[in-house]
C-alpha cells in the first residue's frame, strides 16, 4: 500500500499529522501568528489543516504549502477551497527542504516533518532560510519522556530527552516563546485515531485492493505503539525566534 495513501487514510478523522487537540492547535496558532495579514509557510504540509485553521482564524494571512505527497495537496486544496480559504493558500508539490520560495515569510511551520530534512535543527535551519526579521517558527517533533527500549529506537529514530532537546534548540540560536508537550490523552487518542481511521477504511472498502494491507498496517502499528513506543515516546510543539545578536 503507498506510504501516502495509507497516511491519508489514518488521518481521516485526525487531519492534524500529530498529536495535538483542536484547542492545543488553536492556542499554538494564535501564539505564532501575530497579525492578520501575515505570510506563512508549512514545510512539509501534509493535506495543510495547519494552514487552512490560520486562514480560517486570520482572514488577511496568505499561506503557502510544500509537500511531495501529491494525494495530500490534492485532498488540502479540496479543503481549503471548501471552507472557504483556497484563495489565500498556494501549494507547491516537491521537497521542502530544497524547495525555492518567494519568501521571506512571518511565520515558519513545520510539525512532524523532521525526517524531511534530517532531524530537528536541519528543520530549523531550513525554516530559518525563509523567516522574516522578527518571525517566528512553530515547530514540532519527538522526543522520549523516559529511557526507550533498543526496539524503539530502530522503529522511530534518534532522539533527546525534553532537557537535552531544548538545550540543543537554545545552543543553535533560538529562543523558545510558547509550547506545548502532548497529554497522555492526545497522544492516545492521536495513536486510536491513526489505527482505527486506517482499520474502519478496511471494513468498509473489502473490495478494494489496499483494504488487507490497510488492515494488516493498523494492527502492526497498534501493536508497535502499545508494546514498544507507548511510554517513552513523547512529542513538543514549540514557538520560537531567533535570538539577537
Amino acid at each position: 500500500m503507498d506510504r501516502s495513501r495509507r497516511s491519508q487514510l489514518a488521518h481521516l478523522h485526525h487531519p492534524i499529522a500529530a498529536p495535538l487537540d483542536d484547542e492545543a492547535v488553536r492556542r499554538l496558532i494564535g501564539r505564532a501568528v501575530t497579525r492578520d495579514d501575515a505570510r506563512l509557510l508549512d514545510l512539509g504540509c501534509g493535506q495543510a489543516e495547519w494552514l487552512i485553521r490560520a486562514l480560517e482564524a486570520y482572514p488577511g494571512a496568505t499561506a503557502v504549502g510544500v509537500d511531495t505527497a501529491a494525494n495530500a495537496l490534492e485532498e488540502a486544496r479540496a479543503q481549503a477551497a471548501a471552507r472557504g480559504v483556497g484563495g489565500r493558500l498556494e501549494l507547491h508539490a516537491g521537497d521542502a527542504a530544497t524547495a525555492t520560495l518567494q519568501g521571506p515569510f512571518d511565520v515558519v511551520l513545520s510539525v512532524g516533518a523532521s525526517h524531511a530534512f534530517g532531524g530537528l535543527l536541519a528543520t530549523l535551519a531550513a525554516a530559518r532560510e525563509h523567516l522574516a526579521p522578527g518571525g517566528s517558527v512553530l515547530v514540532g517533533d519527538a522526543y522520549w519522556r523516559c529511557g526507550p527500549s533498543a526496539e524503539a529506537v530502530r522503529m522511530l529514530g534518534e532522539y533527546e530527552d525534553l532537557a537535552t532537546t531544548l538545550e540543543n534548540i537554545t545552543a543553535d540560536g533560538w529562543v523558545p516563546v510558547h509550547g506545548h508537550l502532548s497529554t497522555r490523552h492526545e497522544l492516545d487518542d492521536y495513536e486510536w485515531s491513526w489505527t482505527g481511521s486506517l482499520a474502519e477504511w478496511a471494513l468498509d472498502h473489502p473490495d478494494d485492493p489496499d483494504s488487507a494491507a490497510a488492515l494488516e498496517a493498523s494492527a502492526a502499528h497498534r501493536t508497535e505503539w502499545l508494546r514498544c513506543y507507548r511510554d517513552s515516546f513523547g512529542f513538543h510543539t514549540l514557538v520560537l525566534r531567533p535570538a539577537k545578536g
